[in-house]
């Protein structure tokens, strides 16, 4: 007996197109005919897919300032910036593990900062710290459909790394993601081989999600990319950790941390877990990274 090509509906949910072999349509098969299965039940109704969710996508990042109470992040401005931004990255490892640099002068530089001016994806932004630019950072992979983003093209100049300041210009970029924009997912990546990169992305309370391996080629040599994501079901207890560490009173007289950032995004999930106990659900509380990196 011939097939009847069918479209099976489950829920709110299409499943692919099936072909029903033999009567009553005891069993089915892909119209391309590369898999069979037997009985009824389609993807949806044995839980081989995800969860529905309500989603409209979200907007893109725009051109704006950002602003704390250490750092202002501001669109990269090629002329203005590039005398200061080349003074602070003349530290040749500034430019191991990116695609471009190191620059020859300030007037190179100011090239390169001309083209990502102009760029929306990756949206760059300069790191301006007592009114002088001293690093940059960007979105990047700006998927709104799918509310997906990422955070990165990251150079520190000599005076901003670790500093308060540079620790709040990334929660300036997460925050504004989940906070303001309703992205579901931010994501950070880099070299496999870049462990400075690989602690700070523990530290800012990203999980480590695998490694790419054979990803890029960069200047000639392989690259193996780390992936790390902060989702926006993770986002509130690491979110409460920054705030934590960036208050005044997490410092004392001599500017040094009480506590580090590690440790109080660790607490602030223990404490979400604990909550989410009493409320008696209980959401799996992922693994603290490990602490006292600042």
């Amino acid at each position: 007996m011939g097939g009847v090509a069918a479209r099976t509906y489950c829920g709110r949910l299409w499943c692919r197109a099936l072909e029903v072999v033999g009567a009553g349509g005891a069993g089915v098969r892909s119209v391309d005919g590369t898999s069979v299965v037997t009985g009824r039940a389609c993807d949806a109704e044995r839980g081989a897919v995800g969860e529905v969710v309500e989603w409209r996508g979200v907007m893109a990042p725009g051109r704006r300032e950002h602003r704390g109470a250490h750092a202002l992040l501001r669109p990269v401005e090629a002329a203005a910036d590039a005398p200061s931004l080349y003074e602070v990255s003349l530290d040749p490892s500034t430019w191991t593990y990116l695609a471009y640099g190191p620059y020859a002068s300030a007037g190179e530089l100011e090239g390169s900062l001309a083209v990502a001016a102009a760029s929306d994806d990756p949206l760059f932004f300069a790191i301006v710290v007592g009114g002088r630019a001293v690093g940059v950072a960007s979105y990047l992979r700006i998927t709104p459909e799918h509310g997906v983003i990422e955070i990165g093209h990251i150079w520190f100049g000599a005076p901003l790394r670790r500093t308060t300041a540079a620790t709040e210009a990334i929660f300036l970029l997460a925050r504004h993601a989940f906070d303001e924009l309703s992205y579901r997912r931010l994501e950070w990546k880099c070299d496999a081989r870049n462990a400075p990169s690989r602690r700070a992305a523990e530290r800012f309370g990203f999980t480590f999600e695998g490694i790419f391996r054979k990803h890029q080629v960069v200047k000639g040599r392989n690259r193996d990319t780390a992936w790390y994501a902060i989702v926006d079901d993770d986002w509130p207890a690491i979110r409460a950790g920054f705030e934590a560490w960036l208050a005044d009173a997490n410092f004392d007289a001599a500017g040094r941390q009480r506590a580090t950032l590690e440790q109080l995004i660790a607490q602030s999930r223990t404490g979400s877990a604990a909550s989410s106990r009493t409320d008696g659900v209980t959401r799996g509380a992922r693994r603290a990274p490990p602490v006292g990196r600042d």
